[in-house]
């Protein structure tokens, strides 16, 4: 099956198997979700700058060169790419950037990581959830120049370069993760290879979400193999995005939820 084909299938997968807060037993699952939709509820007036941003990023005509370390994109996978092409088709939805926003509040939040900058929305969105350091990794550097612009907040670090070599060597700089947003390179082997690195650095109360965990057979397999890593006490499958605890009373669970 082709990776253009493959999401749908995935979907209509996830479709068959989501449930709602009806089918969950865990008293303190069912708070968890619960909550996220309170919280999506409570942002509705909230951060709406960071939308005026996203339009003029859609209205943009610069064209910009981009040089993809990873998958690439399905939509716009060529080398010089429209600002508004990107945003369109390369950014999360509102939504979904709440919904990291909440699992990155009920960390505490000192250090945050995202892999994955793009044009810098999703890291708008994070910042305001941190209360020490946002660091945030891009491997294109138009990408991060474009991002740059409008990422003004003083608790962001913009770290260019090949993730593979940044990583790394910011990991060693720094005592533990609270929360991480694995969503760059889109490939089995570079997804696997960041959790594995930023799995070293989780404390207590961390958080991991991964990006596009459907996006294509390579992402699934390693979304597959990643729930069953000895580490992952609870993960949760919301199509768009799985997220990892580290911590959870009981036994070892995996939920795929509607969102």
């Amino acid at each position: 099956m082709g990776n253009r084909l493959f999401p749908l299938w995935s979907f209509f997968n996830y479709w068959l198997k989501k449930e709602d807060k009806f089918s969950i037993h865990s008293p303190l699952l069912f708070k968890t979700y619960g909550e996220l939709f309170d919280f999506i509820l409570a942002k509705d007036q909230l951060d709406l700058d960071i939308e005026e941003c996203r339009n003029s990023l859609l209205d943009s005509d610069e064209v910009i060169e981009v040089l993809d370390l990873g998958a690439g994109s399905k939509k716009v996978n060529t080398q010089k790419r429209k600002v508004s092409a990107i945003t369109e088709y390369s950014t999360s939805s509102r939504k979904t950037s709440q919904l990291l926003q909440y699992f990155c509040s009920r960390t505490q939040a000192v250090q945050v990581i995202e892999l994955g900058t793009c044009v810098g929305l999703n890291t708008k969105y994070l910042a305001r959830e941190t209360k020490g350091c946002l660091a945030t990794f891009e491997g294109a550097t138009e990408l991060a120049r474009i991002a740059s612009l409008h990422l003004t907040d003083s608790s962001v670090e913009l770290i260019v370069g090949n993730i593979s070599d940044t990583l790394p060597e910011y990991l060693d700089r720094i005592d533990f993760v609270d929360f991480a947003f694995i969503d760059a390179n889109h490939t089995y082997d570079s997804t696997l290879n960041s959790l594995k690195s930023l799995l070293q650095k989780v404390r207590s109360g961390s958080i991991i979400a991964i990006g596009d965990i459907h996006w294509s057979v390579q992402m699934q397999s390693a979304w597959n193999e990643i729930i069953e890593f000895p580490e992952v006490r609870l993960s949760l499958d919301f199509y768009e995005v799985g997220i990892l605890f580290f911590e959870f009373p009981g036994d070892k669970e995996h939920w795929v939820l509607d969102f």
